[in-house]
């Protein structure tokens, strides 16, 4: 029997425009009107894992007598939780309170990208190789130099180099991180923390290559930026990064761990950077983490993990969690690959400081 055919203008009336996936994006739980949404029962049956949880919320408490006395009641809750159940719809019981996050489209798809610790080769005295310096922080408030003024001298003769590297790319990538390992020709290596920057505007030099059409939107990745670089001359690479005229500068702290901005050790995969606006340091949340493939592509699963906010970033507003990955190359890789979303709980206990986590925050005053 004849078929007569609906044109496809009629189905997208009838059904509505079909809604992207391809970067783990779900639609389960209707529109959100609010970034935190009161929830009384958490639906979901990925696979779970939250092996890291009790290392990370244990590192808090040790370091941090002010979040302990915050969170240590709904840490050691959730321990009893994941040892008795792990069913996300039985949290109630134990007096864990949920607010879900909206998403930025309002469908509770939360972005998360990924960071980590990279480690990065220098030099104590410059040569012919490693001739790019790494700073320590000048004494300059607001009338700091912009990049463009640093790459071009700026800071020459003030006893502030920490070291040279043998490409301008490296120390940019420790720049975006925050923080990272460097290891000197000596075999020793040091942790640089993050000691500041030059309170200029950040501007994403992955943007800049996407709408400049050299790098498609969908490629974009740690990886893509990496390998353009090292297809283009010093002086083609120093007019990009310029583009950026935000500028870190670290500080030497010999075998200290990877810290965030609240202090606490970071563990991989056990801790995110969060907007402390709807975050506060030490917030617990539960969180659909997407599984990418190697190449960074969505596997086409989540994982169901518990998670600790520890630190901020520039970039991570509202709806945007940023995934510690951990130190060295391939965490770097995996990192770089994160663009991807995952529905997120923010957690509390009810009859305590944290209860009512739909609540937003004060902010936190710098």
């Amino acid at each position: 029997m004849f078929k007569k055919c609906i044109p496809f203008a009629t189905l997208a009336l009838l059904f509505g425009c079909a809604q992207p996936t391809e970067r783990a994006q779900q639609y389960r739980d209707g529109d959100f009107q609010q970034i935190l949404n009161p929830v009384t029962s958490i639906e979901s049956n990925q696979p779970r894992d939250y092996s890291t949880f009790y290392n990370q919320a244990e590192q808090v408490i040790e370091n941090s007598p002010s979040m302990a006395s915050m969170y240590q009641p709904l840490y050691q809750k959730l321990n009893d939780w994941i040892l008795e159940s792990g069913d996300p719809q039985e949290l109630e019981k134990y007096g864990v309170q949920a607010a879900q996050l909206g998403g930025g489209d309002s469908k509770g798809n939360v972005l998360f990208t990924g960071y980590f610790s990279p480690v990065m080769e220098l030099r104590h005295t410059a040569d012919s190789q490693f001739k790019y310096p790494v700073y320590a922080k000048p004494q300059c408030d607001q009338d700091c130099p912009t990049r463009q003024e640093i790459y071009d001298g700026a800071l020459t003769g003030q006893g502030l180099e920490l070291g040279y590297a043998a490409n301008m790319i490296d120390p940019f990538i420790m720049e975006v991180q925050g923080s990272g390992f460097v290891h000197y020709e000596d075999d020793t290596l040091e942790y640089f923390a993050y000691s500041g920057k030059n309170n200029k505007a950040y501007i994403s030099i992955g943007k800049v290559l996407i709408d400049r059409g050299e790098v498609a939107r969908e490629d974009m990745s740690l990886k893509a930026i990496k390998e353009w670089v090292l297809a283009h001359d010093e002086q083609t690479v120093k007019e990009l990064l310029e583009q950026n005229p935000s500028f870190v500068f670290f500080e030497p702290r010999a075998a200290a761990p990877v810290t965030g901005t609240a202090g606490i050790p970071l563990l991989p995969m056990a801790s995110v950077a969060g907007d402390r606006s709807v975050f506060p340091m030490g917030t617990p949340i539960l969180a659909e983490v997407p599984l990418l493939n190697a190449d960074g592509t969505w596997s086409g699963a989540h994982q169901l993990r518990l998670l600790i906010v520890l630190d901020t970033g520039g970039a991570v507003k509202q709806n945007h969690l940023d995934l510690y990955h951990g130190m060295g190359p391939r965490a770097g890789t995996d990192a770089g690959h994160y663009k991807h979303f995952g529905r997120v709980w923010k957690l509390g206990l009810e009859n305590s400081p944290t209860q009512a986590p739909w609540a937003m925050p004060p902010e936190k005053k710098q």
